[in-house]
């Protein structure tokens, strides 16, 4: 199956608000190291979690995720904090879509907010047969979504060019910026 599911024809279009999702979790013991600061490898599952339920929102079926282009921590977590992801989509194309994910951490004893991490993540919708196909369009309703769906096209013709240089260095031989 290569097409949408009701017999090819191209899928109506979504909104960011049909996909969006803000979840929380507590973080425990379990989740940090003996300082009782968590661990980022929580913190980024817990990203790609939420990152997962917005395109599986926006698609309704199977997705995976291709890549985090980028991750950055601002502020530590720690044990007893409310992890609060906030993620939307930014961008979508024919069958994949960036999602970007806001990471804050609540000290529920002070209400204090901080941001804590920001991530930009790629999925790929599957068929049936794990082959990827097509996802709905997205609908761009206020400035602040143009505005990131714009920045988005950015780092996506970024992630392009570098995935062509790396496709290029595979080859022996071929990479200008490879030690000889």
């Amino acid at each position: 199956m290569t097409g949408w599911a009701n017999n090819g024809a191209a899928p109506p279009p979504k909104t960011v608000s049909q996909s969006r999702v803000i979840m929380a979790h507590m973080m425990l013991p379990q989740d940090a190291n003996p300082a009782g600061i968590v661990h980022g490898g929580v913190v980024m599952k817990h990203i790609d979690d939420a990152a997962g339920v917005v395109a599986l929102r926006h698609t309704r079926g199977n997705v995976v995720t291709a890549s985090i282009d980028r991750l950055d921590f601002h502020t530590p977590v720690f044990i007893g904090n409310l992890l609060i992801l906030k993620a939307s989509l930014n961008l979508v194309g024919t069958t994949s879509m960036e999602v970007g994910v806001c990471v804050e951490s609540e000290d529920l004893k002070t209400g204090e907010i901080r941001h804590t991490a920001s991530a930009y993540l790629t999925f790929v919708a599957l068929d049936e047969s794990h082959r990827p196909r097509a996802v709905p369009p997205l609908l761009l309703e206020s400035d602040e979504e143009r505005r990131r769906n714009r920045q988005a096209q950015d780092r996506r013709r970024l992630r392009l060019a570098e995935k062509s240089h790396e496709t290029t260095c595979r080859t022996p031989g071929v990479c200008p910026t490879a030690q000889r």
